[in-house]
This record gives C-alpha cells, structure tokens and sequence, in this order.
C-alpha cells in the first residue's frame, strides 16, 4: 500500500513539474488526476501537499536562474548588482496584489472557486483569450525585449493579471501574467522569464500559508510523500523550463490556447456527464 502510494506521489510531481510552468494550470490539471488518482492521506495533508510540492517546482527556477535572479558578485564589480535588485523590486510590487487576496481570502476563495465548473471556465476562457491575443500581436514589435526595459507600470499590470488566477483557479498563474504581459508589449521570452520569478515569492509564501494552517506535525510517512513528490517536480520542473524557453523562440503561445480549451471541454463533459 506504501509502495502505491509513493507512485501516486511521483505522478503528482510530474504533473506539477509540467504544468507549473507551461501556461496550462496546474490547478486544473491536479483536480482531474485527484478525480481517478487519489492519494490515502487526509483531506488536510492532501490540500497542503498540492501547494507544498510546487516548492520542489520553483527550486527549478532558482537552480536554472541563479545569475539572474542573485543580486551580489563576489567575482564581479559592482559587489552589488543593480539591475538585478531592481528587477526584484519590480517582481514584489508585481506580487503585492494577489499576496493581499491571498491573505485576507484564502480560505473563502477555495470554498467558492475550487471546484469543476471554475476550473473548466478558466481554462476555457484564457485558452481563447491567449490565441486571440497572439492573433493580435501578429506581426507587432514588443517594446520590452529584455527585463530592464520591462517598467514598474508593465510589472504591477502583470501583477494585477496574477489576482485573476489566485481567485479563479485554472487560470494558471504562469498562463495569466503572460498572457497580461504580452497585451501589454512584453516579448514572450521576458514574459516567461518574469513569470518564472513572480512565482518565487509567491509560492514560497503559499506553502508557508498552507504549512501553518496543517501545523508542521508530519508523520513520517507524510514527510516521505512530500518529500517525493517535491524531488520529482524539482526534476521535471528543470525539463519543462528548458522545453518551454527553447520552444517560444520560434513559436507563440497559441497551441497551449488550444490545449487549454480541450481540456477544459472534457473537464466540463467528465463533470456533467460521467461524474
């Protein structure tokens, strides 16, 4: 049974570690794989370890961005690299927004969204908006193409985007300030790349907000599942970063407009006609 449970543990990380990235919602994915795939423990550990496991997912982001997103040099000078805290400024006010909601409307934000129909709508919705605003950038010229030409105005537009998916699940928190930050004229490299590190503090605050409500006492079995499942998307996390960098150079974001809308169809159809 431990065996079954510790697979079920990696399947849940390889899903986090692809969707927490790709803009497709992790939330949505999640509550379908729970629907045929779901783990022995208790309604509390299960809650905390759907949040706790992106933790694994955004040690991907530090490893890979290291020089990127860590401000002193003991190599270089400046010691201290002003660009890069610049760019954390940038990222706090960006995260400002939705860490308020998060705080003051967690728990009443799961009871009313968390559930099918939200999550389904979500996807469905910002998979058309994401074909229709490529559609529209067509041939357009992006006026930030790296993170210095990126403004305070373009990162708290950004962070306003992001509100949308801590109310609303199966936005995708990646899916939703991309998606913002191309409207805006951000390039889809930059985008991605600010996207990658919004998702530090906020995930990292999450998983505090979520470990306190569970209250740190862990059997050890507990500590295992998490464990693994934080390891693997850690991993897969690292691939999917890859995969996706490499894959908007020469392509926009339309096809994971597309996936979006069919997986929330079948969301829909599982959830009307089969649950």
């Amino acid at each position: 049974m431990e065996f079954i449970e510790i697979m079920k543990a990696i399947i849940l990380g390889i899903i986090e570690g692809i969707t927490e990235w790709l803009p497709v919602s992790s939330t949505g994915h999640m509550i379908l794989v729970d629907e045929f795939l779901q783990l022995n423990m208790s309604p509390a550990f299960k809650e905390m370890f759907f949040v706790v496991i992106q933790l694994g997912a955004i040690m991907a982001v530090v490893v890979l961005y290291w020089k990127k997103i860590f401000p002193f040099s003991f190599k270089k000078k400046p010691f201290v690299q002003k660009s890069i805290i610049v760019m954390w400024i940038k990222v706090i006010v960006a995260c400002l927004p939705a860490a308020v909601i998060g705080l003051l409307f967690d728990d009443k934000v799961n009871e009313l969204f968390y559930n099918f129909q939200t999550v389904a709508i979500m996807l469905i919705l910002f998979g058309i908006f994401f074909i229709v605003v490529e559609n529209y950038n067509k041939g357009k010229s992006p006026i930030a193409n790296d993170m210095d030409q990126l403004t305070f105005k373009m990162a708290i537009i950004i962070g306003l985007f992001q509100v949308i998916a801590a109310v609303f699940p199966g936005t995708s928190r990646s899916g939703a300030t991309i998606l913002g930050a191309l409207l805006i004229g951000v390039s889809r490299e930059v985008a991605a790349e600010f996207t990658f590190f919004l998702a530090i503090p906020v995930m990292f605050g999450a998983s505090l907000l979520k470990l306190v409500k569970f209250g740190f006492v862990f059997t050890g079995f507990e500590v295992l599942i998490l464990s693994v499942g934080s390891i693997v998307a850690f991993i897969v996390s690292i691939l999917a970063i890859k995969f996706l960098m490499g894959y908007i150079k020469k392509h926009d974001f339309k096809v994971f407009g597309w996936y979006r809308i069919i997986l929330g169809v079948i969301l829909l159809g599982y959830y009307f006609f089969l649950r």
